[in-house]
């Protein structure tokens, strides 16, 4: 009977956003979903759905917990000197303009970090940051962050393009019009095309092995030959060859020319 009250939530949420949350590993997922239910006071998760419905701010933070916004600048602070000095530079004298897709970006703080990379190093770029959580697109927009997020940014960058405010840090104006945000359902948009950079990182560990199959043969189509792929320190790719990559380094996968 359980099983049966979360197929039909799975089914009803699919028809009425889009999101088909059977294309996330399913445990992981349903014990997220009924800790939130319980907590929220639902017996069930029809009861959930209809609540979700017509509430708004409820419909919000399931989108929240279903997505886990955990994020900080510079996270893996080893992985982004790889991409400032050796993968960034290689695009640029590759492309000119380097275009570049931080696909479920969260609040920000990964597109942010690369637009911080772009202005230091001062090179041309186009940044499309996504995501599927319209709340985590609104922090980011916002752009005010705290120190723990901010913890791994180095000193010069922080003090050059973040204002310190009582308990937050905003950031600059030069830094965020470099970042276009918009909404984007991974596992259902259609995606662009001509990527020189796509950043995916700490989100396809949610995904079925279905799903991420068919994500990476996704975002294979989405670079341009020679153009890279950067995953999570968890999201290693055992044969990147079925998808038209080869490893440049460290979780970083170039598309075959």
């Amino acid at each position: 009977m359980e099983d049966k009250d979360f197929l039909g939530f799975i089914q009803s949420v699919k028809k009425m956003t889009g999101i088909d949350l059977a294309l996330y590993k399913e445990a992981q997922m349903k014990r997220r979903l009924t800790s939130l239910r319980l907590k929220r006071g639902y017996n069930t998760f029809a009861q959930y759905f209809d609540a979700i419905s017509a509430n708004k701010e409820l419909f919000y933070e399931f989108l929240d917990r279903m997505t886990i916004n955990v994020s900080e600048f510079f996270r893996n602070p080893g992985r982004w000197d790889v991409l400032e000095n050796k993968i960034l530079p290689r695009l640029a004298q590759q492309s000119g303009k380097i275009k570049c897709w931080s696909a479920a970006c969260s609040t920000g703080e990964e597109p942010y970090t690369l637009s911080l990379i772009l202005l230091k190093k001062k090179f041309d770029a186009t940044l499309l940051a996504t995501d599927i959580d319209e709340g985590a697109l609104a922090k980011a927009k916002q752009g005010v962050y705290t120190e723990r997020s901010l913890q791994d940014c180095p000193k010069e960058l922080l003090s050059k393009y973040f204002i310190k405010d009582a308990m937050s840090y905003r950031i600059t104006d030069e830094v965020k019009n470099r970042v276009t945000f918009k909404k984007h359902n991974l596992l259902a948009d259609s995606f662009d095309a001509q990527f020189d950079l796509i950043i995916c990182r700490n989100v396809m560990i949610y995904f079925t092995e279905e799903a991420k199959h068919e994500l990476y043969h996704k975002f294979s189509r989405a670079l341009k030959p020679g153009g890279v792929l950067f995953v999570g320190s968890t999201e290693q790719i055992f044969q990147p060859q079925q998808y038209q990559f080869e490893a440049e380094d460290t979780f970083f996968y170039r598309k075959k020319v």
